[in-house]
């Protein structure tokens, strides 16, 4: 290495280092500086250690080297040195939030440096005009700097000014004079050895791909940023933001506002950018806000609102005050205040060119309704509509809804389900560009009023044919099609190995009273990793999955009903579909259902042992009540062939079989009555497959598995060392009928996580969804199987509807823990009944009455259920 301290020439080699090795060239600076060098050389040292405390360190260390590189510059009288120095230290001020000092620094450097590097200097310029939300200053001042840059060869700098002038279109929504820019600066970057700049061009590249509604790339851009920024050994916090916006685009605003706070709690640490953290900050509140939190949101952003005025940040100010609008809108605020301030922001935020426009308009507008103000309402809401034809999906939605709300208060019917349709239409495109269930899943929350409004149109109209084709229009959606099949990534393979032998050595350490918490901690590092990965994956091709159809539905019902529960303005409606009509009966508040579903599973949970048997009257009488609540008139219509029900995600623990009045029937549940028609229509594999799989750990030790193997003589037995992950996941591939006996466990945190034990660790949902074809019936005889979580709009995530749309045409499974005895004649008597050409819920049917009377083996009986329809 050549001797950093020989001359001014070799020390500016810092300046660039900083930016492709901080951690080097900070090291280097500190050597430069233990060397007493001349004035020109320690003002370089200084820039270089000021520069790395800005971006990654303490403000108040990088303010005191960075005065002290400027005097030096001073001392050195280099004009050009000087006015480096002083557009550096005007970044750091203005992220320090002393914007007034900052802009001033600039005004000096502009006035000191000369050619080369005024250019430099307009460069920074314009990217501290993007921090203050001033896009139009800032596109003037790259647009000074850029002929400059390119005469004399400058790619570095020139990249970066490409870089910064396509994040300014971005916020201005100019998706493709962005995607242009970034595209150019790639190929420069190309040429370059500055791997932190590669990194930002690579994390700019992601919010490009985030801003034209691609999702998934999004979110793998940034995961590679933020791999290379951490080999760089550089925390990043746009990183942080960017990734919550994405977050909260998928559904995920748990995990966005948990990334938010502790980014937030990091700056507070360090004592980092004042500007940084207001920015992470209005994400918190962002991400609170769609994670149903007001009170945090309220707190976060009224913060957010006070440090970006202390900068003079309006572009930001304005935006974080739409957040803390929206947030007390939430909380249950409303007045003629709160329209006001929406229809400022909304103001404030068209002359700036944000695309967060149409949103504050719709909120103005929905105030405005809420306090019958039906002009101010129109005013606001047209505003808000012209969005619909136009941008991102999310904007397009929004002027949708803004256009429903309109032609509710005006009215009009057929307009409310004219917009109700077309805003549906565009999620639905949107939703088919994503590969992984869960984020289609949980991207359905955006349309949840739409359908809701649309559920509404219905019901006035007297028509309970409408009703249910809108109950269904956005009910289950993510059953649709299938999700894409994870690819071949090694990584991922990897990943799922790993999983499972941490999961597995766990679970050991567990019963063997040995500490967990750093197994725990590895667990959940594997668990985000392949999260991560499943969520990169693009769904094949924008398209809505099947269309419902009631006349299909009607035709293919014969002799039996199907109910579907509907809920609209917190009410159940049933409706009864058989014998060529459909008819609505009125059940109970959906609260009073789902607190007395809670109360009757808590009294399974304690009849799955000996010894309670004084709790089997009381979940009877629980059964009765839910029949009442969710079935009410309708159960005296039910006819005599068998019952399909279609409840809601709220109501999917419910034990069907526990009601009087679906106790002794043919009784099948399915997520939504399009599923239950897809599984009706789809045909057994060739060739009639049996496999039976029995885990380890079963009290019994899956007594049923040996007498089964002698029913189906042909069948496929693993077991021991041979129920490992990858050979069940061969054999279930494309099986007529698969029998799984194994400890289940439910994960309502990560329900794609929910799992069966097998020899080697956990077989979770995420391997199901590896399958070419899952098996055509499969028996899971486990505790929680059936246990569901409804996230989205009506969605459910779990075991169930994971195999559903892979192929699988019906599931028996419990959602609720059981007795290991008395599942074992239950699933002896269940598979003598297939053995006779009997359907599952058929064979259930006749396995429950076949049990002992005893109160153990009735809950058990009525803890399991027949999913689909095979």
């Amino acid at each position: 290495m050549r001797d950093v301290t020989a001359g001014s020439e070799t020390v500016s080699e810092l300046l660039p280092l900083v930016f492709a090795d901080p951690g080097a060239a900070r090291a280097r600076a500190e050597q430069v500086l233990q060397a007493a060098p001349p004035p020109l050389n320690a003002s370089v040292a200084h820039q270089v250690l000021g520069i790395w405390q800005r971006d990654f360190g303490d403000l108040r260390i990088a303010l005191g080297h960075l005065r002290r590189a400027r005097d030096l510059a001073a001392r050195a009288e280099s004009a050009d040195r000087e006015a480096d120095v002083l557009a550096t230290l005007g970044v750091a001020l203005v992220h320090a939030g002393r914007t007034r000092q900052g802009l001033t620094s600039f005004e000096r450097g502009v006035a000191r440096g000369s050619g080369h590097t005024r250019a430099r200097v307009l460069y920074r310029r314009a990217y501290v005009w993007w921090v203050l939300g001033h896009h139009r200053e800032a596109l003037e001042d790259v647009r000074r700097a850029l002929p400059v840059l390119r005469q004399v060869g400058d790619d570095i700098w020139t990249a970066r000014a490409l870089t910064l002038r396509a994040t300014v279109h971005l916020a201005l929504g100019a998706v493709d004079r962005a995607d242009a820019d970034f595209t150019a600066a790639e190929r420069l970057w190309d040429t370059t050895g500055q791997e932190h700049d590669k990194a930002d061009a690579v994390e700019s590249r992601g919010l490009a791909a985030f801003r034209s509604g691609d999702i998934p790339a999004a979110l793998r851009l940034l995961d590679e940023a933020e791999e290379r920024y951490a080999k760089l050994g550089t925390p990043t916090y746009m990183l942080s933001i960017r990734r919550c916006e994405v977050l909260m685009a998928a559904g995920l605003a748990p995990e966005a506002l948990a990334e938010a706070d502790t980014t937030i709690a990091f700056l507070d640490r360090i004592g980092g950018q004042s500007t940084r953290k207001a920015e992470v900050l209005l994400a918190a509140a962002r991400a609170a806000c769609s994670a149903g939190d007001p009170h945090t949101a309220v707190a976060r952003a009224a913060v957010a609102v006070r440090l970006f005025a202390a900068q003079r940040r309006m572009w930001w100010e304005t935006h974080a005050r739409l957040v803390l609008t929206e947030a007390r809108v939430a909380a249950g605020r409303r007045s003629g205040r709160l329209v006001a301030d929406a229809a400022a922001v909304a103001e404030k935020l068209a002359s700036f060119g944000s695309p967060a426009a149409p949103d504050a308009s719709l909120l103005a507008g929905r105030i405005a309704l809420a306090l019958g103000w039906t002009a101010d309402a129109e005013r606001h809401l047209a505003v808000a509509a012209r969005s619909r034809y136009g941008g991102p999906p999310q904007a397009r939605v929004t002027g949708w809804a803004a256009q429903a709300l309109r032609a509710r208060a005006a009215g009009s019917r057929r307009g409310v389900l004219e917009a109700c349709r077309r805003g549906l239409d565009v999620l639905d495109d949107h939703r088919m560009t994503l590969g992984a269930s869960e984020l289609r899943a949980r991207t359905t929350a955006q349309g949840a009023e739409l359908a809701a409004l649309a559920q509404e149109v219905g019901l006035a109209q007297g028509s309970p044919r409408r009703l249910l084709e809108w109950s269904e229009r956005w009910r289950s959606t993510v059953l649709s099609a299938p999700p894409t099949r994870p690819p071949a990534d090694p990584a991922l393979l990897s990943g799922l190995t790993a999983y499972r032998e941490i999961a597995a050595r766990a679970e050991e350490a567990r019963m063997e009273g040995r500490p967990v918490p750093a197994l725990e901690r590895e667990r959940r590092r594997l668990e985000r990793e392949i999260r991560s990965r499943t969520h990169h994956i693009r769904g094949a091709a924008p398209h809505g999955g099947d269309r419902f159809d009631t006349v299909r539905l009607l035709d293919r019902l014969g002799d039996a009903r199907l109910v579907e529960l509907a809920v609209v303005d917190g009410r159940v409606h049933v409706l009864l579909c058989g014998q060529g009509r459909v008819r609505r009966f009125a059940g109970g508040p959906l609260t009073e259902a789902m607190a007395e579903a809670e109360y009757v599973q808590a009294g399974l949970r304690r009849l799955a042992h000996p010894g309670a048997e004084a709790r089997l009257p009381l979940v009877e009488a629980g059964g009765r009540r839910l029949q009442e609540l969710l079935l009410g008139g309708a159960a005296q219509h039910l006819g005599a062939g068998p019952v399909v029900i279609v409840p809601p995600g709220a109501l999917h623990r419910v034990p069907w079989a526990l009601l009087p009045a679906l106790r002794e029937r043919v009784l099948s549940v399915s997520p939504s009555a399009g599923s239950w028609l897809r599984a009706r229509e789809t045909e057994p594999p060739p060739g009639g497959r049996h496999v039976l799989v029995r885990g380890p750990g079963l009290a019994t030790g899956g007594a049923e598995v040996p007498e089964l193997t002698g029913r189906y003589g042909t069948a496929t037995v693993l077991e021991g060392d041979d129920a490992q992950v990858p050979r069940v996941l061969e054999h279930l591939d494309g099986a007529a009928l698969a029998h799984l006996a194994a400890h289940g466990t439910f994960r309502a945190d990560s329900p794609l996580f929910s799992s069966l034990r097998m020899a080697d660790g956990p077989l979770i949902v995420h391997d199901f969804e590896r399958l070419a074809r899952s098996p055509y019936r499969i028996i899971l005889s486990s505790c929680d199987t059936a246990r569901l979580a409804s996230v989205g709009a009506d969605e459910l995530l779990g075991l169930v509807t994971a195999l559903l749309p892979l192929g699988t045409a019906g599931v028996v499974a419990s959602s609720a823990p059981v007795n290991d005895a008395a599942v074992v004649p239950l699933m002896l008597a269940l598979h003598k009944g297939l053995d006779a050409g009997l359907s599952l819920a058929e064979a259930l049917r006749d396995a429950r009455s076949a049990l002992p009377g005893d109160p153990v083996h009735q809950a058990t009986g009525w803890a399991f259920a027949a999913f689909g329809a095979a």
